[in-house]
């Protein structure tokens, strides 16, 4: 098959993909397309492939050759509804812990955290991306060996949701959510993918410090992601906040058996500490602790609160679309 009638092959099958897919993909592909220099005439991986999507991206903006690992039997349907892209992508079934490739390889590309920030922590991918990196990647490849993404960034903060608290106390949830709900700005945690290494991501401990800037009710923390596409001719950050563009990516709402009232001004405290578990998922430690007023403003005590989620029993609920806005998370 010709190099332009492969290429015309590649183009069909990635807006088949795009169109079944969402905002995020097209981000990917995009930044991709726009850093053809870090693909061009490189051995490429793609772990957690799902769809491959990403693997067809690599392969058009001129990869040598892409391998695509994925455990589940998705991918392998790539090459058998297109058996012309084989000369271009080998799909290996399997986890990236213990296959094999026959190369190493230039180029990482994944979506580490996923459709929804549980797929980062209940398949734990990023833990399953610096495997990736240390096993395949040729520390003397092309650009010191390119990621895609190299950074990610974890939002943490409280909400208040009289609604969702009545329905789902105690409860993590998988949802969309208006920003309008956030009660202080977000504790942000960065991941330098580059750097981290694997025990890295068994406990990740972080600490919390917010100043309300409303008087209300505290009803849970919300978590959200982004992740750095760090090309050598574009840069962006992929986001999922809750002042994103809307895509299905969704946040987690760890909704507290009881609420916190808090003034505007006023400090909470706490951490959040995931632990990895042996099924591949993390249990969530919260501890949260915010001073109680009386009357005339005089502090009469504290309110401290303490729960553990375990973020593979995430419900999913009916998402709020998000409202569309450019200004800084």
């Amino acid at each position: 098959m010709s190099s332009s009638s492969r290429i015309g092959a590649l183009r069909f099958t990635i807006q088949q993909n795009l169109i079944e897919d969402n905002v995020r993909a097209g981000a990917y592909y995009a930044s991709v397309m726009e850093n053809k220099l870090d693909f061009s005439g490189c051995v490429v991986l793609h772990v957690g492939a799902g769809s491959g999507v990403l693997a067809l991206c690599a392969a058009q903006a001129g990869a040598k050759h892409v391998y695509l690992v994925e455990a589940s039997e998705y991918a392998l349907k790539l090459i058998d509804e297109n058996p012309t892209l084989s000369e271009l992508i080998t799909v290996i079934k399997g986890n990236v812990e213990v296959v094999a490739l026959p190369e190493k390889a230039d180029v990482l590309i994944s979506e580490p955290l996923g459709m929804h920030f549980t797929h980062g922590f209940n398949e734990r991918g990023l833990k399953s991306y610096v495997i990736a990196r240390d096993r395949f990647i040729s520390p003397n490849g092309k650009m010191l060996g390119k990621m895609f993404p190299s950074a990610g960034r974890i939002h943490i903060a409280p909400f208040t949701d009289e609604f969702l608290f009545t329905e789902m106390a105690n409860k993590p949830v998988v949802d969309g959510f208006d920003k309008s709900l956030l009660v202080a700005h977000p504790m942000i945690h960065t991941i330098d993918f580059t750097q981290k290494k694997e025990g890295d991501f068994y406990v990740m401990d972080m600490p919390l410090l917010f100043i309300s800037s409303t008087s209300t009710m505290v009803h849970g923390l919300a978590l959200w992601f982004e992740v750095l596409l760090d090309g050598s001719v574009d840069k962006r950050w992929i986001k999922t906040s809750p002042r994103a563009p809307t895509t299905d990516c969704f946040r987690i709402r760890c909704v507290f058996p009881h609420a916190i009232d808090v003034v505007i001004g006023q400090s909470i405290t706490g951490r959040a500490r995931f632990e990895a578990l042996t099924d591949q998922s993390y249990t969530t430690d919260i501890t949260l602790t915010a001073e109680m007023f009386g009357r005339g403003g005089s502090k009469i005590g504290y309110q401290s609160y303490k729960s553990k989620f375990e973020l593979c029993q995430a419900h999913q609920v009916t998402p709020l679309p998000p409202k569309d806005e450019t200004e800084d998370d």
